[in-house]
C-alpha cells in the first residue's frame, strides 16, 4: 500500500493540535519562563501547515486547519461526555482526577479555539502572501515569518482570554511562551526544508491530484 504522505502531515496535525489542547491547562517553567505545557507540542502545527501549502496549495493548507478545528469540537464533546459516565465504585478518585486533568475550562476552550482559528488561518494566508512576494524564494523566510506573526496571535489571544487575573506577571507568560515558540519555529526550518523537497514529495497523488498539480492549483490561488 503506498503511503499518502498528506494524509499523513494532517493526521500529525490533528492530533498534535487535540493534545496541546489538553495539556494547556497545565503551567510548567522552562528555562524561568512560565508557559503552558502545549508550547511544547502546538509551535510544530505551523510546521506542519506551511509544509502542505508549500507542496499541496493554499486551499490545502485552509483545509487542514479546519480538519483541526472539527478534531478539537469532537474531543471536547468526547472528553465532557466522559465525565457524566458513572465512575466505577473503585474509581472514585480516579474521577476526580480525571475531572481536574481533562474537565472543560470555559475559558481555556474559548480561548483556544479562537487562538487556533485566528492564528492558523493567518499562518495561511501570510505563507502564501510572503511566498507570493518573494516570487516562490527564499522558503525560510516565508516559513519563519508567517509562523513568528502567527505564534504572536495565538499567544496574545490564548494567554490574554485563558488566564487574565489567574496567573501573575501576565505579561512575562506571553513573553515567555512567544520566545519559546519563536526558538522551535527557528530550530525546525530544516525539517520544513527536509519535508518540502522533491525527493520526499515525488511521486504523491491524493484525491486524483499529483503534487505538481496541487503545486500549480496552489500558485494560481494565490
Amino acid at each position: 500500500m503506498k503511503l499518502n504522505k498528506l494524509a499523513v502531515l494532517q493526521s500529525l496535525f490533528v492530533s498534535g493540535l487535540v493534545v496541546s489542547n489538553i495539556i494547556a491547562a497545565k503551567v510548567i517553567v522552562i528555562w524561568q519562563l512560565v508557559v503552558p505545557a502545549a508550547v511544547i507540542i502546538y509551535p510544530f502545527t505551523f510546521l506542519l501547515t506551511d509544509i502542505i501549502g508549500e507542496v499541496y496549495g493554499k486551499e490545502e493548507g485552509n483545509r487542514t486547519v479546519w480538519y483541526g478545528f472539527i478534531a478539537s469540537i469532537f474531543a471536547m464533546v468526547i472528553i465532557y461526555a466522559g465525565m457524566f459516565l458513572p465512575a466505577a465504585p473503585f474509581m472514585e478518585k480516579q474521577q476526580s482526577a480525571y475531572e481536574t486533568l481533562l474537565g472543560p475550562n470555559s475559558r481555556i476552550v474559548i480561548a483556544s479555539l479562537l487562538a487556533y482559528v485566528c492564528s492558523q488561518k493567518h499562518d495561511v494566508w501570510a505563507f502564501h502572501f510572503w511566498k507570493k512576494l518573494t516570487k516562490g524564494r527564499h522558503k525560510w523566510l516565508r516559513n519563519n515569518l508567517s509562523t513568528m506573526t502567527s505564534q504572536l496571535v495565538d499567544t496574545l489571544i490564548f494567554i490574554g482570554l485563558a488566564f487574565w487575573g489567574t496567573v501573575p506577571h501576565l505579561g512575562k507568560m506571553i513573553l515567555g511562551q512567544y520566545l519559546v515558540k519563536v526558538l522551535i519555529a527557528l530550530l525546525d526550518t530544516p525539517l520544513f526544508y527536509a519535508f518540502t523537497t522533491d525527493d520526499f514529495t515525488r511521486g504523491q497523488q491524493t484525491n486524483g491530484f499529483t503534487k505538481s498539480s496541487y503545486a500549480r492549483r496552489g500558485s494560481l490561488e494565490e
